[in-house]
């Protein structure tokens, strides 16, 4: 089974979403396929307050039905579906749903974006969404006034440390190493914070909580003559140990750099290949925000109609 496609988005979120009502309203006439998490990381969001246009907030699985809705109002095409397989190597290109329906498409926008990396605790599956979070910027709001930790050695776990203690009453610092990967500068904010206290050689075992985490039990020197087992009272529970753009499948065909992260041209969406698009966080390994996201995906959606009009289509 073939269907010629004018532009075709892979993956939703605020960038996928943002591009197909963009695509739309240029009558691009748009289809879109959602992937395995329909809305993407945002749905296991419980509350998003920096948002433009909700000053009360809102969940991020109604922020992403909202934009949904908005898409198809405007004539997107959804389908629940993932991308199995691409061929970029001549126009129109070829994608490959589910491994058994085959897309020809003029333009492709690649909005899959990038997934938090996890420890691996079933705790973190427990209390997604109920004191787990991946990201500070994100969430860190809701911890004002109380007790955090963050798991991660590296600039992003400095940056979320230092971010939430000018929120929380205090921060620990769960290192697996006994030193920080991170910057020089970033290792002496950290250090020098008096609201951060870093645990090296430090592992998680678990997080404790009725309903909400509570309560983080750890492992330090683990294997060494002084290990030692540790409990303290936390209310939330940071993971920032590096983020994983979804791009595997177009590696073949785009570049990326060291990490996976789709490389893009000048400042936009474009990639090296004409008509073929990277939107979102699976193109972002600075800002990760569904604001930006949701601009990089009109952004998208502008170069797509471009190009269509360039080619004559």
């Amino acid at each position: 089974m073939s269907e010629k496609i004018r532009c075709l988005i892979i993956g939703s979120g605020p960038a996928g979403y943002t591009a197909a009502i963009y695509a739309a309203r240029a009558n691009l006439a748009p289809v879109l396929y959602e992937g395995m998490l329909p809305g993407g990381q945002l749905t296991q969001t419980t509350e998003i307050e920096n948002f433009p246009g909700y000053p009360s907030g809102v969940s991020g699985m109604q922020m992403m039905d909202d934009l949904r809705s908005q898409a198809e109002r405007f004539g997107t095409e959804i389908h629940y579906g993932t991308v199995t397989s691409v061929d970029f190597s001549v126009a129109p290109y070829s994608v490959v749903i589910d491994e058994e329906t085959r897309l020809i498409a003029d333009t492709v926008i690649v909005a899959t974006g990038a997934s938090a990396k996890y420890l691996g605790l079933p705790d973190e599956q427990k209390y997604a969404g109920s004191g787990v979070s991946a990201c500070a910027t994100c969430d860190g709001f809701f911890y004002r006034n109380r007790i955090v930790a963050v798991v991660g050695g590296g600039d992003t776990a400095c940056e979320e440390a230092i971010y939430l203690a000018s929120l929380a009453k205090k921060v620990y610092l769960i290192v697996r190493k006994n030193y920080l990967r991170a910057s020089s500068f970033m290792q002496q904010k950290v250090m020098n914070h008096e609201k951060i206290e870093v645990l090296f050689e430090t592992e998680t075992l678990g997080l404790t909580g009725e309903g909400v985490v509570q309560g983080i039990d750890l492992v330090q020197y683990r294997g060494l003559e002084n290990e030692q087992k540790l409990h303290l009272e936390i209310d939330g529970f940071f993971i920032a140990i590096g983020h994983k753009p979804n791009s595997d499948i177009f590696k073949k065909w785009l570049k990326t750099d060291e990490v996976g992260y789709i490389k893009t041209i000048c400042d936009t969406p474009r990639t090296e290949i004409a008509g073929v698009f990277a939107a979102g966080d699976v193109a972002d390994n600075r800002y990760r925000q569904a604001i930006t996201a949701a601009a990089s995906g009109c952004k998208a959606a502008m170069e797509a109609e471009k190009y269509l009009t360039e080619i004559g289509n």
